[in-house]
């Protein structure tokens, strides 16, 4: 019977860009989206931007455009990664929409007239330099239990404690790097105990794996506390139903956002109904995919919430682990913080597809990506096993025969041991262990290998008496290839592509690995996978190191000043530049849109420093450029570089050379 499933991967974070992290989860989603469509159950996908919150509008300021602007800058680069990897969304949003902004005011107001809300003074550590209440995370300062310095305000990364910001020695603002004061303020709350009764029980369905449930009811029996759903002006989000300064917190709206991206993939078509997948009485799916480190908001506030405010709740929480590269936490200066962008611009993302679903195996287990193994098992498994049955058999058909395949199996049993192990394949895809799903299927290729090295056509083809079993040998190597690209199309869409096209087939579904192709011409075989090699990975772990020291190592907070040396300096490459155009950007209060001459080419930058220039007073002028900058996609355009300036606010004073310089000097 089939299936009407909704399945969603938890929002990114509009302040980001896309890494490695990030696409496990996705490539995981994908990958389960992409089998139950095999399988003809209707699947819809739907993802979003996590777009709200402190975080958001500080940094927009600091660029010089509308929160509005960064996000939706934000979520076109998310998306192009995204459809860089084949993840098949049918729909990719923004929690900032009027969609999430009805469903919040309607789920809170609900929670209200159940009794639910309350309001309650806080206490809470304030930020006098920008004015604004500080989240946890955006306090640093000296763990209270180890004495390990430049720590955040919730947790110690060096001995693992947790703890109050309030609790930290010496704390200050990452924003401003002032001294925090505590200040009170007035917060609304959602009474979450009366739902400890509620949560118990459904946290011990199937809804979450064992090892999570064991987790949540570690915080249920320990008695659950009740959530403050709110936050302080300033605040880019949404706010909250009878206030005008208070905002709803961004873990409030964000799975909210699930929702709102599904009515606005509904409003756009014509065969989709909101209430059927989120009435109480749905007989529809819905599923989430998470890391482990939300699974609180997921599977205790979530649930509750849904309930409450009278929606179904979601049918089961799928959580991982983390991904840690070579054993190791992710690092800039190690190189393996890598970008989904990175990372595409030097190897096949079904290499990465292929690597994450050889590992994961439906628990909350960590990943490791291993960089020598990464390169060994894609080339051995997919190059070396799968590929390799229609590379070594596919010329024979085509010069020999037209291209025909025979017209019956040459070993009917080794042929019911491919298409008999699709049930057990489907099985572990829809727990989530693919890690057996890929062993299953790699096995089968060695099966296949096998039964060509025995019988060995490279000798049979200089036999004209061998000449019908030649064609029987390697058409039945063509089926098995063929039944082994149906097990691998959720994995390996891409690759899935080119063999439907060798094969000259419809799209291939899990069904059709039943029936062997008889009788069927099928086109010259083109490779459809590289090798990976060692130096490319080499080029791209170097691409992605950054400083020592970096905000992206999880480390040193901001405000911190860590040294550089002079192997990093020269890394820079200082130019002397002519600006022989500027102009006012629509709709930026601080950018300006200037185009610079370097000597043999001119490029286009975008600098913040309209509020100190008159546009036209620039026109002629010299200043230094960083010529080497990668460029940067902008809402705007590209940015191809960065000019000097000093100062702050009004006070900006860009840097130029002494009379004589020429465009294109090099600054040394």
């Amino acid at each position: 019977m089939a299936r009407k499933i909704l399945v969603t991967s938890a929002l990114p974070n509009a302040n980001g860009p896309i890494h490695l992290g990030h696409m496990l989860e996705h490539i995981q989603t994908d990958i389960w989206v992409r089998f139950q469509r095999m399988r003809g159950h209707q699947t819809i996908y739907v993802c979003a931007d996590d777009a709200h919150g402190t975080a958001t509008m500080i940094r927009a300021e600091e660029e010089g455009v509308t929160p509005e602007q960064l996000i939706e800058q934000m979520r076109q680069a998310h998306l192009q990664d995204f459809t860089g990897f084949g993840i098949s969304y049918d729909n990719y949003y923004t929690t900032h929409s009027e969609e999430n902004r009805f469903y919040s005011e309607h789920i809170y107001n609900r929670l209200q007239e159940a009794g639910l809300i309350f309001s309650d003074d806080v206490e809470q550590l304030y930020d006098p330099d920008k004015e604004l209440f500080l989240a946890d995370r955006f306090v640093v300062g000296t763990c209270p239990r180890c004495g390990e310095p430049d720590q955040y305000g919730d947790n110690c990364e060096k001995c693992g404690a947790t703890y109050n910001a309030t609790e930290l020695i010496k704390p200050r603002s990452v924003y401003s790097g002032a001294e925090p004061v505590l200040k009170r303020s007035e917060h609304y709350f959602f009474d979450l105990p009366k739902y400890t009764g509620f949560l118990q029980e459904w946290t011990r369905t199937d809804a979450v794996q064992p090892e999570v449930a064991n987790k949540l009811s570690e915080w249920l029996d320990g008695g659950l506390r009740a959530w403050d759903i709110s936050r302080d002006a300033p605040y880019f989000g949404f706010v909250i139903p009878g206030t005008t300064d208070k905002y709803f917190y961004v873990w409030m709206d964000a799975p909210i956002g699930y929702m709102a991206s599904f009515k606005n993939l509904c409003d756009q078509t014509n065969n989709l109904s909101f209430d059927e997948f989120w009435a109480p009485d749905s007989e529809a799916e819905v599923h989430h995919f998470i890391g482990k480190d939300i699974v609180n908001f997921h599977a205790l506030f979530w649930p509750a919430q849904l309930d409450a405010a009278g929606f179904r709740t979601p049918t089961k929480v799928h959580t991982h682990g983390f991904i840690t590269v070579d054993g190791t936490k992710m690092s800039k200066s190690r190189g393996t913080f890598i970008m989904a962008a990175d990372y595409l611009k030097f190897l096949s993302p079904e290499y990465l597809r292929y690597y994450y679903a050889a590992k994961l195996n439906g628990t909350v287990d960590d990943i490791d990506i291993n960089l020598q193994d990464f390169v060994q098992r894609v080339n051995s498994d997919l190059v070396g096993k799968v590929v390799n049955i229609a590379s070594r058999t596919a010329g024979f058909i085509n010069k020999q025969f037209a291209g025909r395949l025979a017209d019956r199996v040459h070993d009917e049993a080794l042929w019911q041991e491919f298409a008999g192990r699709a049930e057990e394949i489907a099985g572990y895809y829809e727990s989530n262990d693919t890690s057996k799903a890929v062993r299953e299927i790699t096995a089968l290729a060695d099966r296949a290998n096998q039964y060509i090295a025995g019988h060995e056509p490279w000798n049979m083809v200089k036999d004209e008496a061998r000449r019908d079993e030649l064609q029987l040998v390697c058409s039945q190597a063509i089926n098995m290839f063929r039944a082994l690209a149906v097990y691998l199309k959720p994995i390996l869409p891409l690759m899935a592509e080119k063999s439907e096209t060798f094969l000259q087939v419809e799209p291939l579904m899990w069904a059709d690995v039943q029936q062997p192709l008889l009788g069927h011409t099928i086109t010259k075989f083109k490779p459809m996978l590289q090798r990976m090699e060692n130096k490319v990975v080499d080029k791209l772990v170097e691409a992605s190191k950054d400083t020592p020291g970096s905000t992206a190592d999880q480390g040193p907070a901001p405000n911190q000043t860590d040294h550089i040396s002079i192997d990093d300096f020269t890394k820079v490459e200082l130019r002397v530049a002519k600006i022989v155009a500027a102009d006012s950007v629509e709709g930026a209060d601080k950018l300006l849109q200037l185009t610079l001459d370097v000597g043999d080419h001119q490029r286009q930058v975008f600098s913040g420093i309209k509020t100190a220039y008159d546009p036209q007073q620039l026109v002629g002028r010299l200043t230094v450029v960083v010529a080497n900058l990668a460029p940067r996609k902008m809402r705007f355009g590209v940015s191809e570089g960065m000019v000097l300036a000093a100062g702050e606010g009004n006070e900006i004073f860009l840097l130029s050379p002494d009379d004589g310089a020429r465009p294109g000097m090099l600054v040394t």
